[in-house]
């Protein structure tokens, strides 16, 4: 009698069953990484909001009072708002600036910090 070459079914299904699981590991991994350059598009616009903000500050050459007041830009089609803080810091000649960026959805995107002297 010949003997028969070949898978049998349940090689072949423990194949199937692993080449399933990579491949659901792949696309898992491709949404990630969908994901993560979403974030970065996010943060650096936000970013540059913030930046933008601050530097606009630092040329008026005007010591900030201190208080919060609220901001909006928009930066590569989205709108951002946001909070600048400003607070004293243990030297009267330097003030703290913080400005809290927030995206269109009401979520935090980022704070940027700077001391501004008088």
């Amino acid at each position: 009698m010949k003997r028969a070459r070949g898978f049998t079914l349940i090689e072949v299904l423990v194949a199937l069953v692993i080449v399933a699981i990579a491949l659901g590991a792949g696309i898992k991994a491709a949404g990630a990484l969908t994901d993560n350059a979403e974030r970065l598009t996010l943060v650096s616009a936000g970013q540059w909001c913030a930046e933008n903000l601050l530097t606009e500050l630092r040329l008026s050459q005007q010591f900030p009072n201190i208080g919060e007041s609220p901001f909006a830009c928009e930066q590569l089609g989205r709108s951002y708002t946001g909070k600048l803080k400003v607070s004293p810091t243990p030297n009267p000649l330097f003030r703290r600036v913080d400005a809290d960026v927030i995206d269109d959805q009401g979520r935090p995107v980022l704070t940027l910090t700077t001391i501004l002297g008088k």
